[in-house]
């Protein structure tokens, strides 16, 4: 079986195809054939050796990837699901060793796993699952309501653009950030305002909302420099694991969508949102597996506005 891994960390010229041992799935475990599997920039911690710690006891081949879509073609016997076997679904990939998404089969739990939304194809849904299960928890974090102002860093990257989306359908007014390039981008996606993307966005939130959002979701990573964009008392989502500074009575949140794995319910109604247009799922480009230093090259040149793909 051809999966795309890594057996030293570096350059995105690591990156090879390898061979992997067929894998089955056992009672309460699905195998998926994979079509399509969304490179994300945690993908490039795991290949630059970022996460070399997490792996000292593990075996390469390392395999990133946590975004799968594609097609059951086994189930574990004894298994009670309603999924059968050539139903299309996406799914959440925690990485540990061999065990990533760049592969062309993989076994998970299924309960980790879900139908596709119809009406897309396996790139654009292998976008959906673990950016929209981050979105998802950083809007549970923040437990914002209806009226309250969410504020949003990184508004036209994948994850950016989701919290925006799913924001307004439940109700949220949301500031956004975005460069010039970007301004017609994040207006589609429903931010009510748009301030200038940089390092001064905390100034620029309080010229429109001298009183600061109740909440905000940093998906450009600024940590100190968009703290000031929060009222006291407001909360804010670090999707980096930053732990805040403590101030002014802010409550800090860190994002970490494996809390979130083994979630099908919210898989679900991440489906549901894609079926009925609250989120739009963007596709930067598709890669085959030989090509996947060029994907992992690209999205570290920054600036893709959707997800590279690499497909099998």
């Amino acid at each position: 079986m051809r999966a795309v891994g890594i057996l030293n960390f570096g350059d995105p010229d690591v990156l090879q195809v390898v061979d992997l041992p067929e894998v089955h799935p056992a009672q309460g475990e699905v195998r998926i054939r994979v079509h399509a599997a969304a490179v994300n920039p945690t993908d490039l911690m795991l290949r630059n050796g970022s996460r070399a710690e997490a792996l000292s006891t593990v075996t390469p081949p390392y395999i990133p990837g946590m975004d799968v879509a594609g097609v059951i073609d086994e189930i574990g016997p004894g298994s009670e699901t309603d999924l059968s076997v050539g139903t299309l679904v996406m799914a959440m990939v925690v990485p540990v060793g061999s065990h990533g998404a760049y592969r062309e089969s993989i076994v998970l739990s299924i309960d980790a796993v879900t139908k596709a939304p119809n009406g897309f194809s396996h790139p654009e849904v292998s976008t959906l699952p673990m950016n929209g299960l981050t979105a998802r928890q950083s809007l549970d974090q923040l437990g914002l309501t209806t009226g309250q102002t969410i504020a949003v860093t990184g508004a036209a990257g994948i994850y950016g653009g989701y919290v925006i989306q799913i924001a307004k359908h439940e109700g949220l007014r949301v500031i956004a950030d975005a460069s010039p390039t970007d301004e017609a981008l994040v207006n589609s996606l429903g931010a009510d305002i748009i301030v200038p993307r940089g390092d001064d966005f905390s100034e620029q939130v309080r010229r429109v909302m001298p009183e600061g959002v109740d909440g905000l979701a940093d998906g450009a990573v600024l940590t100190e420099l968009a703290v000031g964009a929060v009222r006291d008392g407001g909360t804010f989502a670090s999707v980096r694991g930053w732990r805040g500074t403590g101030e002014r009575d802010i409550t800090f949140h860190r994002t970490s969508v494996r809390d979130y794995d083994h979630r099908s319910d919210l898989l679900d109604q991440l489906r549901d949102f894609a079926e009925s247009g609250v989120i739009t799922l963007r596709v930067a480009g598709t890669y085959n597996p030989e090509e996947t230093s060029e994907a992992h090259r690209r999205l570290e040149a920054r600036g893709t506005r959707g997800r590279c793909v690499i497909v099998f």
